[in-house]
């Protein structure tokens, strides 16, 4: 718990002063602490099991309703009702031209399900709102893992031209 605190943290004082990733402001151990730990989670995860039911039926809906299933029974639907009351009962039909009871119906069918389509696409602008944070989140790290590996590269690339310059100094002495 303590651990996922200072991470927390050292975040929170990452984003604070993201003009200055330089690291001057982040200790050293922060910092390898941050690189050790994992950041990315599955957002599809952590949303998903926070859905309730009436949510989870909501997406079962759209996502029948936006499906070619969907559209090949519901023009299956439309061209037997058509038959039906146009030609085979065309005297006694229940819903004769220009079908009243069907236009009701596909409007009521449009008003039920243009709201749950659209509570649906909120939750996936949810949903893809986190995991746009979260891939900040990642690329915050791995560009603070790329400048902490730069300025190790250059201690090193440092104290090898010292090391040269000394074994140089050394070869000249000897001479």
């Amino acid at each position: 718990m303590d651990d996922k605190i200072n991470k927390e943290k050292l975040v929170k004082k990452i984003l604070d002063n993201d003009r200055d990733l330089d690291g001057s402001n982040i200790s050293e151990e922060l910092l390898h602490e941050l690189i050790s730990g994992k950041i990315s989670k599955n957002i599809n995860n952590i949303h998903d099991d926070n859905l309730t039911i009436g949510q989870k039926v909501a997406d079962k809906i759209a996502s029948f309703g936006g499906s070619w299933p969907f559209i090949i029974s519901f023009m299956t639907v439309l061209v037997v009702w058509i038959i039906v009351n146009a030609v085979l009962l065309s005297k006694k039909a229940f819903d004769p031209y220009p079908f009243i009871l069907l236009n009701l119906a596909l409007s009521c069918l449009a008003a039920i399900q243009a709201p749950i389509i659209m509570m649906s696409q909120n939750r996936e602008s949810e949903k893809d709102r986190l995991t746009a944070a979260n891939d900040y989140l990642i690329n915050l790290k791995s560009e603070i893992i790329i400048e902490d590996l730069h300025k190790k590269i250059d201690i090193l690339i440092e104290q090898q031209e010292e090391n040269t310059k000394n074994i140089e100094l050394l070869l000249k002495t000897k001479k």
